[in-house]
């Protein structure tokens, strides 16, 4: 997001363009259904494996269709003929002049990434650059990414609860803008490259989307808007000052950028607004990375921190090379490599963590949590997150004395496992381990008498009660017992083992109702044409 003109023509992605080639696309059926059933399941896998020649084997008879998967998701070049057929009706010599494509002999090529994107219901278009591998070299330093993995797992780290307001900060491609639609009565974009943001037009043009799209640094173009959501990937990659890519590097050292999001996107929220972005953080010396990260939030704001994963510095550096299309084993990419790790060395950086943040403005006293989630799992974090704001707005709401007066239940989800090992008399429980099934998947190690209070967890008697009987059972002091199990149960309800019989209900920000309070339809405002 660091300022700077880009030395690549901007495409004239003309309302008038986009409209024809539209047409197109949908005439030929290139969209997430139409390329899938002409590939077929096996070669589309093996297509977002980098296998490409099944791809290329079944779009052989897929007419028309065809020649758009292997312009556009294989690179190939095409007859000019195929080509004229496949795009009308959008003239070829249009589509040349519009950057769309390249002439190549008698032929041409893709001039930009153009595919379909889904998230399973609804199916988009989104434009890009192409990459290092279809153009042959290093992308330019304007390079606008496609869709990649940090931006799904954004995608689904976003919650989707409706809101009037939604900024995507940053927009990129505009794929964050695209899934925001489905949920946001109005979705405003930014970003600091202007050809980032003629394509993100082109993105919302081609899938007739009315999005707001802002040019600026940072948070400068909206600095005195407020809005319910904010979404971001933000240019996080550590390391020295500079900009070489303007897609991924701020300009900031270390983990400045990352910094300066937490720090300002709370003053840009409603009351009760949610924020939630990618960020990176350098674990340095004997720091503790959750000091570090909670030290850039402002007052007033729950977060959540979740580390997907810690890098090492030189496996860090040499993934971010290969990403720009530069071979850690040239002269350009050993002397870049020296550098960014003597950064590091300099700094006693020892690794890189990398993760989510969910962020929401409060007026109450804030919850601050910062946790490692590096197991697999499957479910999407989003909904996780925006029922992880509502525990934390319940379990605020209730002192312990209006906790202990709970009645409380186990969910379905949450099963108990028991390790027994060998004894004088027999089998003995050596470790009992509580495990969420959905969700991110958590586990918490418990003991007996934890195990004995939790089966009795069945919506019908309040806490208090329970303790009361536990204690009696165990000959153990009822309020040392109380004392104790207080903080473990507001642990198990924020992370979904432990539920108020009567549930938690949802909140949202001032003046938005919760979903499903209206009954209003899924997609919200802005509905994208199928």
């Amino acid at each position: 997001m660091n300022s700077g003109e880009s030395s690549e023509t901007v495409p004239a992605l003309t309302p008038d363009v986009c409209a024809r080639l539209r047409e197109a696309l949908l005439r030929c059926r290139y969209d997430a259904d139409g390329v899938t059933g002409a590939l077929g399941a096996a070669a589309h896998s093996a297509l977002g494996r980098g296998e490409p020649l099944p791809a290329l084997r079944a779009s052989a008879d897929a007419g028309q269709l065809g020649t758009l998967i292997r312009l556009f998701l294989l690179g190939r070049s095409e007859p000019g003929e195929a080509v004229s057929a496949a795009f009308a009706p959008l003239p070829v010599a249009d589509a040349v002049a519009a950057g769309l494509l390249r002439p190549d002999g008698d032929g041409f090529r893709a001039g930009l990434d153009i595919r379909p994107h889904s998230d399973g219901e609804t199916s988009w278009w989104v434009v890009a650059d192409l990459d290092s591998d279809q153009l042959g070299r290093p992308v330019d330093r304007e390079h606008v990414l496609g869709v990649g993995h940090a931006s799904l797992s954004l995608v689904r780290a976003t919650s989707r609860r409706p809101v009037r307001s939604l900024l995507d900060l940053g927009t990129g491609n505009g794929v964050q803008a695209l899934h925001a639609s489905t949920h946001a009565e109005h979705v405003t974009a930014t970003d600091v490259s202007v050809r980032a943001l003629a394509l993100a037009r082109a993105t919302f043009l081609l899938n007739e989307l009315d999005v707001e799209l802002v040019q600026g640094e940072w948070f400068s173009p909206v600095a005195r808007r407020r809005f319910d959501q904010i979404v971001c990937n933000p240019p996080f990659v550590v390391g020295p000052p500079r900009v070489d890519y303007t897609y991924r590097d701020s300009g900031l050292g270390g983990d400045d950028a990352s910094a300066l999001v937490v720090r300002q996107l709370p003053s840009l929220l409603t009351d009760g607004g949610v924020g939630q972005l990618l960020a990176s953080w350098l674990h340095v010396g004997d720091e503790d990375w959750s000091d570090r990260v909670t030290r850039w939030l402002p007052h007033g704001t729950d977060a959540w921190f979740v580390q997907r994963d810690v890098a090492d510095p030189a496996l860090y550096v040499g993934t971010w090379l290969r990403d720009e299309g530069i071979d850690p084993r040239s002269p350009e990419g050993l002397a870049k490599a020296e550098a960014w790790l003597d950064w590091f060395a300099a700094h006693d950086v020892r690794g890189i963590g990398f993760g989510f943040v969910t962020l929401r403005k409060t007026a109450g006293e804030p919850t601050i949590v910062c946790e490692d989630l590096r197991q697999a799992y499957d479910d999407p974090l989003g909904a996780e997150a925006a029922v992880w704001l509502d525990r934390v707005e319940w379990l605020r709401s209730r002192d312990d004395t209006a906790l202990l007066a709970t009645p409380f239940r186990v969910p379905d989800s949450v099963v108990l496992e028991r390790i027994d090992a060998p004894s004088d008399e027999g089998w003995e429980p050596s470790v009992r381990r509580l495990h969420r099934l959905d969700g991110p998947g958590w586990q918490h190690e418990v003991d007996e008498l934890v195990t004995a209070l939790l089966g009795g967890c069945r919506g019908l008697l309040p806490l208090e009660d329970l303790l009361d009987l536990l204690a009696a059972a165990h000959g153990e002091d009822v309020t040392q017992l109380r004392e104790a199990a207080t903080p473990l149960v507001r642990e198990l309800v924020r992370h979904g083992m432990l539920e108020p019989a009567g549930g938690v209900p949802e909140t949202a920000p001032a003046g938005v109702q919760p979903a499903g309070a209206a009954g209003r339809d899924k997609g919200g405002a802005m509905k994208a044409a199928r």
